[in-house]
């Protein structure tokens, strides 16, 4: 299979030298990797540039976000015959063979549409960060499987699931054909879950190749972790996630595991030094129910109250 790589860069420092470094490692030719810069000013864009001279840059003079900046690198490899796409976020590193498994994956199982590799934290390999999501509707809407687990055995099995996470995700150009792009419109979290649901409803099935493994260092470009900007995206891009697919029931779920928890966890939080964050996820929860977006603005420091 032609399979092209995109990676979206913000910011990401010496970081993206060592993603890049994995897909090479696998094989994939520098012309294949679409590298897709959103404005970065640590100088990111240029030592890329001067280390890995032959691959396809986009630069873009702001930062257009996660969704926008993939479909720039998506749109590039379509239109240069690419049969799958593999989007990849910078933080990421590829495991041995991980590539060539998913793109087995792909040849032996016809109705697979989008398939992912067993993801753990890259500072602690023995840990599960994902093997695949489950959409809920309940808190945060979806939950990253195995999240936080050991990893073995029970992990390193392939099965359906409803999504993989957009960290390392190989795509058939036929579901982009299908169902179209990431949604732009939520700038960074959720457009993941939202192409694998679009793809399933289109009759594409969405499976985790746990043989297949990757490094990953989760949330590094908005400061990873529990932090208030995350925090915030992700409450503005639930509800709008909700307006697109919500139904009574799943709004119901969602109000009663996410909503109505938030004053009991904010006091929890208070004594983990949290408090912030679940402030700033209530206040992206209203933020998106009056109509407010996600824009590169939006998550300036001083822009929020919480940043």
């Amino acid at each position: 299979m032609n399979v092209w790589a995109v990676v979206v860069n913000w910011n990401g420092g010496a970081e993206n030298l060592e993603c890049l470094g994995s897909l090479a490692a696998a094989g994939l030719p520098a012309g294949r990797v679409v590298f897709v810069d959103n404005g970065s000013t640590d100088g990111s864009l240029e030592l890329v540039r001067e280390q890995h001279p032959d691959v396809r840059v986009v630069a873009n003079r702001e930062n257009r976000g996660y969704g926008h900046g993939s479909n720039q690198g998506i749109e590039l490899a379509l239109a240069n015959g690419a049969e799958g796409v593999f989007l990849v976020n910078n933080d990421l590193v590829l495991g041995p063979r991980m590539l060539d498994v998913l793109l087995e994956e792909l040849a032996t199982r016809p109705e697979a549409g989008i398939v992912g590799p067993r993801v753990v934290y890259k500072d602690r390999p023995a840990t599960i960060w994902a093997a695949g999501g489950a959409l809920t509707y309940r808190q945060n809407l979806s939950t990253l499987l195995g999240h936080g687990a050991p990893d073995g055995a029970g992990w390193r099995v392939t099965r359906r699931v409803d999504y993989v996470p957009g960290c390392a995700m190989l795509v058939r150009r036929a579901v982009f054909e299908d169902v179209g792009l990431l949604d732009g419109a939520y700038f960074a979290y959720h457009e993941d879950v939202e192409l694998c649901l679009q793809a399933n409803e289109a009759g594409w099935q969405t499976w985790v190749v746990g043989s297949a493994s990757a490094l990953h260092r989760a949330g590094g470009a908005t400061g990873g972790g529990y932090n208030a900007r995350r925090k915030w995206m992700m409450g503005v891009n639930t509800i709008w996630f909700l307006r697109k697919h919500g139904t009574p029931t799943r709004w119901a779920r969602f109000f009663l595991f996410d909503v109505l928890p938030l004053p009991a966890l904010w006091l929890v939080a208070l004594f983990r030094g949290r408090g912030r964050a679940v402030l700033a996820k209530a206040c992206g929860m209203w933020a998106g129910a009056r109509g407010r977006r996600v824009t590169a603005e939006a998550l300036q420091p001083g822009a929020g109250p919480f940043w």
